[in-house]
């Protein structure tokens, strides 16, 4: 009767901690969402076209899905390691910071003229000191 009880209600914790995780994780998504637009009508107010050829240009709205979506992706990621990895946040803030560096390879790659890519570069880095820090307190520092 013991193992069943704390079977029961190491599921009810680990339910609960996901739970955690995701709702912490969205909200900050999407403060980080409204940040990165910010960043973007800022950055096209002082003239930046974030176009990487005439008339081909990122739109302001796409700031804000892409940040929502690489958020999920990342809270997603965090689930994993949160149950595979003898230190979750140790090993999701590694993955998340290694992630977005690797997030501005594009920016550097494409045609964009150096006040989109310095936009951009920051936009991402704006999203990962939102994301990052508020995903990985929801993690054990050492999973039991």
């Amino acid at each position: 009767m013991t193992a069943i009880l704390t079977s029961m209600t190491t599921q009810t914790s680990t339910t609960r901690t996901a739970a955690t995780l995701w709702r912490a994780g969205l909200v900050a998504g999407a403060i980080a969402a409204a940040a990165t637009t910010a960043v973007a009508v800022a950055a096209h107010g002082a003239g930046v076209t974030f176009e990487t050829a005439p008339g081909d240009a990122i739109p302001m709205a796409g700031f804000a899905q892409l940040t929502i979506l690489f958020s999920v992706i990342g809270i997603g990621i965090a689930a994993v390691i949160r149950r595979r990895s003898a230190r979750p946040r140790t090993t999701f803030t590694r993955v998340a910071v290694a992630l977005t560096i690797l997030s501005v390879v594009p920016d550097l790659a494409m045609s964009f003229d150096a006040g989109s890519r310095i936009s951009l570069m920051l936009a991402h880095t704006v999203a990962a000191l939102i994301v990052i820090p508020v995903v990985a307190r929801q993690l054990p520092p050492q999973r039991r």
